[in-house]
Order: C-alpha cells, then structure tokens, then sequence
C-alpha cells in the first residue's frame, strides 16, 4: 500500500469514527416519548449545540425551550432552544454565567414538564458553578492544575463534582419534580455517565469518599478554598434513579471505522475504547503490538488495523511545555518507538476536532516521519521530552485539521499494517 493510499484509508476511519457520533443522524431515535406540556432543555458540552438543534428537528410539534452551553466556535444555528459558548479547558466567566442561567432554567421546571439534558465530553469547563467558598478564578487554577498533574479523567471528575453547585447530581436535583431525561454523548472511558461533564444530573459516584489523596497528590499550588472543600467530611447525597440513555459512545465509532476497514480488505483489530496513561508510554507499547503483527502475524496478520481509544494523559512538570495535546504527543512517542519500521502507518485524533488547546484535531505518521524530520532539522526526541509534538508535526504539514466537528467520543487511534 502507497503512503497516500494509507493515508486516505485511515483519514476515511476517522471521519466514519466521527460521523457515527453525529447528533443529527444518532439523537433522535433515542428521544422519550413525546411530553404532553412542555420539553425544557438544558445542557453542555462540545455537542450540546449541535444536540440542541438535532432535538429541535425531531420535534418540531413540541412546546419546546431552554439553554445549553458549548466551545466558543462550536455553536450553532437554533430557533427555541438557547446556545451559549464559553471557554475550554480554563472555564471564564461566560461559562459561569451559562451555569447560572441553566440551573435557574431546570429550577423553573414543573411537575407535569419533561425536562431534558444534553450532556457531552467539555461540560465541566463550560458549565461552572464553584462550590463556595470556591471562586471562579480558584475554579480556573483548579482546572490548570488538573490539566497537568497526569491524574485519569476519572480522578480529575472526583474533584471537580466536590467543587461545583451543579455537578455530581446538582442539576437533576434541580429539576425536581419535573420527569429527567438525559442524552449523553460518551468521551470516557467505560461510558460511566457520572464522569461525563462530571456527572450533572446522575448521582455522585465519590460522594462519600475521601478526597485527602488526591488533594495531597494536586500539591501545595492547589488553591485554598479548594483544599478546604475537598477535605471537609463527605456528605450523603438524596438517593434518585436517573434515566440516563448513551446515544454515541468510544466504541461504536470505533466499530463503524472497523466497517470502513473491513470494505477495503484490511483485518480489523479493537483493542478498546478506554486505553490510558501516559500518551508517551502508550506509544512505545502500541509499537510494541504493531511491529509484533507486522514481523509474525499476531495478534493480527496484515494487512490489518489496530483500533483503539480512550484518553490519555501528559504529565507537564515544572518545566515549560511547548505545544501539542495528547494524541500528537502519542504519535510522536508511537514514530519514535517504530523507529521507521516500513509499512506502518498511523493516526491519532481527538474527535472533537482539537487535539488539548490547538488547532488541529491530531496528526499522521509514516515509515518515513523520523527521517523527514532529520531534513527538516527536527529533533522528535528533543520534540517529545519538551512536549512540543504539535511544532513537529506542523513543520511536517501532516497535523490533521477538521475544524470543530459537533461531538466527542474522546480520542481515536489507528495503526495500519501495510
């Protein structure tokens, strides 16, 4: 298979990955049935928009209003139900005046409304209500703090349920008595509701649990009011049975990319959607895989791709980083590892379409990406050890630019054997 052959396969993986988590094709079969009064919607995340207005088009004849929030630039054009954008990672103040006007929205809910809850991967940035004494500019040192301390996605939404006034339950306990019922868009690993957005409106997993270890292992820079509400003693949440329905996770879209696969003659091979820890050693051992079914044929005979997905993590340090997310940093780790092992290729993207903080939903690699960083005069490995994949990459012209998609089921990762 010719490098551009390889290429247009894995870029024709990606785009099925993302198009099997599009709102407008997958939300409307899992709607409720229809409310006798009023649907009042509230919601966040890099999806809610586009969530918002695929509600909309499916229930044209429905007393219909509400407010969700999203990512700057992620919005879209709705008729009834209100979009706001907010910033993420580091939620700013649009984000908490959003968190307001969308609790305030579900307190107004009646006991004969349906209220209904679009939840996707980015609501815990983009809906903020700190838990006081917590301020908003703690809220956002809290986040940097989180983003580069390595803890799993899972730890940093213990955290983040504790100090907010609408996570962990807050918001369904907000729309009492009206009937929930929430849509989510899964970008964690295992689909647990309770870490998507941070849990809004499905109980608190950690609610009881003691938080000190992970509060000693965020260090002396995490912010006061912070250490003292995580540290306070656990306090039992109202018990509430949520109906809570998954309408595109990690793993269909990896399966509808096994399709794309399959009808092109390459074996498909997932090996799960909640791979984590560490993008840089999760690149050595995927070469590891990857070079295994290229030299003796298991657990896979090429032609054949590998799938994979889940998030992983990048510990910064003290020192300054330069520019990059995790999947670029995983390829760069994943070409290094590989080491120009010819017939190889591979991918690796977030599905939102931004790959951390950049403009770039991820990159390629070939057998020949080491050496063509040699011409260009790059060092991968002085590139990899600053965490600056991103700068690599773009010199290469092979980063991946989708735009904003409209979802998010975390990262995807494809390793082609040629």
């Amino acid at each position: 298979m010719r490098d551009a052959e390889a290429q247009a396969l894995l870029r024709q993986m990606l785009d099925a990955a993302i198009a099997a988590a599009d709102p407008a094709t997958v939300l409307a079969r899992h709607l409720p049935e229809k409310p006798a009064g009023r649907c009042i919607v509230v919601g966040a995340g890099k999806a809610a928009a586009a969530m918002a207005r695929a509600v909309e088009r499916a229930w044209p004849d429905v007393d219909l209003s509400g407010v969700v929030v999203t990512r700057y630039g992620h919005g879209v054009p709705t008729e009834r139900i209100t979009v706001r954008e907010a910033a993420h990672p580091v939620p700013d103040e649009a984000g908490h005046r959003a968190a307001v006007e969308i609790l305030e929205t579900a307190q107004r809910a009646g006991r004969d409304d349906l209220v209904l809850a679009l939840i996707s991967g980015g609501g815990s940035a983009l809906m903020t209500l700190p838990e006081p004494p917590l301020t908003l500019e703690d809220k956002r040192a809290v986040n940097r703090l989180l983003l580069a301390s390595g803890l799993t996605i899972e730890e940093m939404n213990r955290v983040r349920r504790r100090l907010s006034r609408i996570k962990g339950g807050r918001l369904a306990q907000a729309a009492a008595p009206a009937r929930l019922v929430t849509l989510a868009i899964s970008d964690v690993p295992g689909d647990d509701p309770a870490a998507i957005a941070s849990g809004p409106t499905v109980p608190d997993p950690s609610a009881g649990e003691n938080l000190s270890p992970l509060v000693a292992r965020l260090g002396p820079n995490l912010p006061l009011a912070a250490r003292e509400i995580l540290l306070r003693p656990p306090v039992a949440q109202p018990a509430f049975t949520p109906d809570c329905r998954m309408i595109a996770t990690p793993q269909m879209s990896l399966e509808a990319a096994a399709d794309v696969a399959r009808a092109a003659g390459i074996t498909p091979l997932l090996l799960g959607d909640a791979l984590e820890g560490e993008a840089a050693q999760l690149g050595i051992v995927l070469a590891g895989i990857a070079r295994a079914g290229a030299l003796h044929g298991t657990p896979v005979k090429a032609p054949a791709v590998l799938l994979s997905g889940g998030e992983a993590t990048v510990t910064i340090g003290d020192r300054t980083p330069g520019r990059g997310g995790r999947n670029t940093e995983f390829l760069l780790s994943l070409a290094l590892a590989l080491n120009g092992h010819p017939g190889i290729h591979a991918l690796a993207a977030d599905t939102d379409g931004i790959d951390g903080t950049e403009d770039a939903a991820g990159a390629m690699i070939g057998p020949d990406t080491l050496a063509a960083a040699g011409k260009a005069g790059l060092s991968p490995r002085d590139h990899l050890d600053g965490h600056d994949s991103y700068s690599l990459f773009d010199r290469l012209g092979t980063l991946i630019r989708t735009g904003p998609t409209l979802t998010n089921v975390n990262d995807f990762r494809a390793i082609l054997l040629g």
